[in-house]
Formats: structure tokens, sequence, C-alpha cells
């Protein structure tokens, strides 16, 4: 008996090397890797990197090519970007999302997805004096709230996560949700939970060993159950608008959706269903809550850590705003300072550090190697943002990034926390108005500080994102 296990387990790791032989003139990378697991236990990207070189590969169940830094991220996903448009179907994303929605999809359903995702938030005010408005009112719900805790120690995290939820709330679901409202609170923790365990060690290992892990309890269930009450919520919201619809006047994305439904009906690869439908709705509310309020979240913590940076961004702010006018898009172009302060946050928030993973769809040659048609790819944005070739000081928080020599902003290539190419995020410019408008909003009403005797540290929690672990500020009004 042990020596018929012997052989069976000597057979499995033969099978495990062969099947997971590099192909010829494959990007290097470690020279052994445990049997099944690969470098899931070792991964260290900067020590790869320096000892690889910016091209190189790992095997997390099957063979990854990495690609490090902004020369080679912009080669790969603008010049060859075709090439790089297609998301891998791994087993979590299959069995959570059947690889639907606007993230999950590829092809003719992807394209025809967002192509009329960005035409909706278009026609709902992206981009218009009148969204523009919305997050204004919001900036004021959001003050009034802070200003609540008069000055006294309090956790930020919820309250911010709830303002920019509200956002993308009443672009996809015609509506906005009170800060104590506790089920919504509850839902916008989920998700924070969810993107957390989605990026985590038990994800991984669910696509290595599906077979396995689908059968074991562990922090994978959690994905599941956590998804089962966000789409449960959202289907909700789909019954209550499918009550009351009226075609000639869409109210939001959903109502939207579904008049698109009947012109699309006899086409059902496009993808514009009702499963579809729940699914596209709760990748909007989710990436369109998660990655702003992360990113503002940092920006608070950056500025009790540099106070003298808060009073820079406060200066501009009482020069051209005042006290009482709230900002608009058009009044970024006289406040650099506060831009780059912004830029920066962005920068040093790394909000996705690893990027969202694509498949190439057909052979393709990068710097000398060649990348056959399957293989995983991922383009890493902490490279980019962090290239030390790219950055005076990349490792430092620094506004001067973003300004010349007269204090006027300046853009910078390597600024790539949307990503590039066919696949960057569809809600760059919304995540971008709401960042300038609440971080100005904010500043402008209150001076934030450290609770008395403690020292902010920038402590962080890795999952899909990049994002701070819970801290304490006080506001105090100006």
């Amino acid at each position: 008996m042990v020596s018929v296990l012997i052989f069976l387990f000597v057979f499995l790791i033969l099978v495990d090397l062969i099947k997971n032989k590099a192909p010829k003139n494959f990007p290097p990378g470690p020279p052994w890797s445990l049997p099944f697991v690969g470098d899931l236990f070792r991964i260290d990207s900067d020590r790869f990197a320096k000892r690889y070189g910016n091209i190189y590969s790992i095997r997390i169940g099957q063979r990854i090519v990495v690609l490090n830094g902004l020369q080679l991220v912009k080669e790969a996903l603008v010049e060859h970007g075709e090439n790089f448009a297609v998301r891998p179907t791994v087993p979590l994303s299959e069995d959570i999302m059947l690889n639907k929605g606007l993230f999950g999809s590829n092809g003719y359903q992807w394209k025809q997805q967002r192509r009329f995702a960005l035409s909706t938030l278009r026609n709902f005010g992206l981009g218009k004096r009148s969204l523009e408005s919305q997050i204004q009112v919001e900036c004021r719900f959001l003050n009034d709230v802070i200003d609540k805790s008069q000055g006294q120690p309090f956790e930020p995290i919820s309250v911010v996560n709830n303002a920019v939820a509200n956002i993308i709330s009443c672009l996809v679901f015609g509506d906005r949700f009170d800060y104590s409202d506790s089920y919504f609170q509850t839902l916008l923790k989920l998700i924070n939970e969810l993107l957390y365990l989605e990026g985590g060690i038990w994800a991984q290992l669910y696509n290595m060993f599906p077979w396995l892990m689908r059968r074991v309890p562990g922090p994978h269930k959690k994905i599941f159950s956590h998804l089962g009450i966000l789409t449960d919520f959202v289907k909700l919201k789909i019954k209550e608008h499918k009550e009351d619809w009226d075609a000639s006047t869409p109210r939001d994305y959903i109502d939207s959706f579904l008049s698109e439904m009947e012109k699309w009906k006899d086409d059902a690869e496009a993808g514009f269903n009702e499963d579809n439908l729940c699914f596209c709705t709760l990748d909007l509310f989710t990436a369109g809550t998660e990655t702003t309020s992360t990113t503002l979240n940092w920006a608070l913590l950056y500025m009790i850590k540099y106070p003298e940076i808060q009073e820079k961004v406060q200066a501009e702010i009482d020069q051209v705003l005042g006290s009482s006018r709230l900002a608009t898009m058009a009044d970024r172009a006289n406040m650099p300072y506060t831009d780059a302060v912004i830029h920066e946050i962005q920068r040093m928030g790394n909000i996705v550090p690893l990027n969202l993973v694509r498949l190439t769809t057909k052979d393709t040659t990068l710097r000398g190697y060649t990348i056959p048609k399957g293989t995983m790819v991922m383009a890493t944005l902490h490279s980019v943002l962090f290239d030390e070739t790219e950055w005076e000081t990349p490792f430092t928080f620094n506004p001067g990034h973003f300004l010349d020599a007269e204090g006027k902003f300046r853009r910078r290539d390597a600024f790539l926390p949307f990503s590039a190419g066919k696949r960057v995020c569809l809600g760059e410019q919304l995540a971008r108005m709401e960042l300038f408008l609440f971080f100005t909003s904010l500043l402008q009403r209150f001076t934030f500080s450290p609770p008395p005797g403690v020292e902010p540290t920038l402590e962080s929690k890795v999952g899909v994102t990049h994002s701070p672990k819970p801290y304490k500020l006080c506001a105090v009004p100006r």
C-alpha cells in the first residue's frame, strides 16, 4: 500500500512538471517551484524583477508572465492592446460570476456591455455639471456627518465609503442611502471584505484546486456568502425598478438596461438579459465604491501624516474658493498644488497594485521573449507607479512629482492608476471628479489631525485593492 502511494505521488509530481514545463523562449523565472502550488508561497515581485528583469514568469497553478515598469507595461497594454484585451477564465470567477458582467466577460459581449455602460453613465451626467452638483450635495452631507464628531477622534472609513457609494448608487439605482442606514453599511463592509478575500491566498488555492476547495471549509466560503447577500440586494433593486419602470423616462442604469433588453432580444450573445443586468450592476456598484473611497481614505491618512502639505492645500483652497463656495471641476486648473497632491495620493496609495490579470489572444513577442496564446499576463501597476527610472523620489510622498519649476501642474506618463489599453478603467472620469470635489470640500471645511498622542502610520492591507488599515483622526472645523 505504501509503495502504491509513493508511486502515485511521484507520478503526480512528474505529470505536474511536464504539464507546467516552460515553452521555448519563454520569459525566465525561478528555476524550481513547489509541486502543484508553484511559487504561491514565495512571491516577491521586487526580488524577482531584480534577478530576472522586468519580464519574468512565475507559477501559481499555471505559468503567469509578469510585466514590470512603464515602458514594458505600455508596450503590452497599449502597443499590443488587442493581444491583451481578454480576461482569463479562472474557477473562482467562473463559479461566482459565471464569466459575465463588465469585468468577467470577453469578446463581443464585453464590447457591447462596456459601450452601453459608458454611454449610459454619460447620459446620467458623467462629465457634466449635473453630476458635479450631485457630488456637491453629497459633500455637504458628508461634511455634516463629520461635523458631528465635534473634533473628537473617530474612524472616517465607513462614512467616506458611504459618501462615495452614494454617487454610484444614484447612477445605477437612482437613489442614495443615509449614513445611518445600517443595512447599507453592512453591504459596504461586505464589499471591502470580499475584495480582500478575492485577492488572498485562499482564492488562489481555489483557482488551483477547485475540485478540492469547493468541498472543504475555509475563508473562501465567505466569498460566496458575501456575494450572495450583495446579489440579493441588487436583484431586489431590479425587481423594484421593474414594478414602476417607464421606458420613456429612464431614471438610471437599471432602467436603461431594461429598455436595452427589448432592443437586443434577438441577439443573445450581446448579454442584455436580467442575469447579466445583475452582474453588470454589481460590478459598477462595487468598483465605483471601493477604489475611490479607498483613495479618499488614503488621502485623509496622508494629510494627518503630513500636516505641512495639508496647510498648503488649504491655503490654495482659501485663495481660489474662499471659505464657503464649493469647488467645481473648472476650478481644478487654478489649483495646481491641490491637483498635484491628489495625484500623489493616487500614486502612493497604489490602489490596485497588481492590476487585473489579462490573457493573451495570440502568440506575442515582447522584448525578444515569446508569450504563447492563452498565457496569463500580469502587468503590475505597482511597478509603474514606483518606477525608479520615471519618478524623482519614487518611495517618498512628494506632490512635486506633478509640478513643474513654475509650480504649474504637469502630467506624467507613468501615472497609470487606472491601468491602460483596451481594459482601462471605465470609471476613470467619475473617479477623478469625485476625488477632486470630495477632497477639496473636506479640507475646505476641516483641519484633520491624528488623535492626541498618536503617531499616524501608513499600515495597509492588500487584497484585490491596497487599502489603509482602520485608523482614527480628529476633524476640527476651520
